[in-house]
């Protein structure tokens, strides 16, 4: 078994890179890669799309990378591996981002990606630090987790999908914040797993052995 992260110049991923690793030593499932080599992408089990930045500069540097989203297509969309997607990875599966521009996403989930606002003007964009999070579904990411358990946060924007199915969790930050999305063998969380402490590393270990 194979999990790859995918780098393609978005961020410091040596946290994701060491919870991944902790953790697929812990469960038995196998190697974690980083790379942007198109190649060893199509040969994975589960893929990791994660993102740090503006959601425009991101896509941007993704099809940047000659054949990587092909790859993470074919992976994904045409062999039904596991896929996750952190931050503005997480983001990227919407039908559109409106941070600066209209760009597109990548269409897997219905939604666009738009500005927080919360209701109390006292609370300050970027969300940023700890919160509780609200479980709106059962899904395998979260075995052994419920709600009130903490996540961290560092963004201005979330993903509003257009079917509320497909949102599994939020927060609430003077309003619904999205948390995590998913569908099918798709995954994503607007927060860092690998930097939520048990909590996070409690769903990398279950996205290792999810089996959709």
């Amino acid at each position: 078994m194979s999990t790859v992260i995918v780098d393609y110049e978005s961020g410091n991923l040596h946290s994701a890179e060491k919870a991944f690793q902790r953790m697929a030593a812990e469960t038995g499932a196998g190697v974690v890669t980083v790379t942007s080599d198109p190649e060893v992408i199509r040969r994975a089990d589960r893929i990791v799309l994660p993102g740090d930045g503006a959601f425009p500069a991101c896509r941007q540097a993704l099809f940047d990378h000659r054949g990587v989203f092909e790859a993470i297509e074919d992976v994904v969309t045409q062999g039904g591996k596991p896929f996750m997607g952190i931050c503005i990875g997480m983001q990227m599966m919407a039908t559109r981002g409106l941070e600066y521009e209209e760009t597109p996403g990548f269409d897997w989930i219905g939604g666009s990606v738009e500005p927080i606002a919360p209701a109390d003007h006292s609370l300050k964009v970027p969300h940023m630090g700890w919160n509780d999070l609200v479980l709106d579904a059962d899904h395998p990411l979260f075995d052994g987790i419920a709600t009130g358990k903490h996540a961290y946060f560092v963004h201005s924007y979330h993903f509003r999908v257009a079917d509320p199915a497909h949102l599994l969790a939020h927060v609430e930050y003077g309003g619904q914040v999205t948390a995590v999305v998913g569908r099918d063998n798709l995954v994503g969380t607007q927060f860092h797993p690998e930097k939520s402490q048990e909590t996070g590393l409690r769903m990398i270990a279950n996205f290792l052995r999810w089996r959709p």
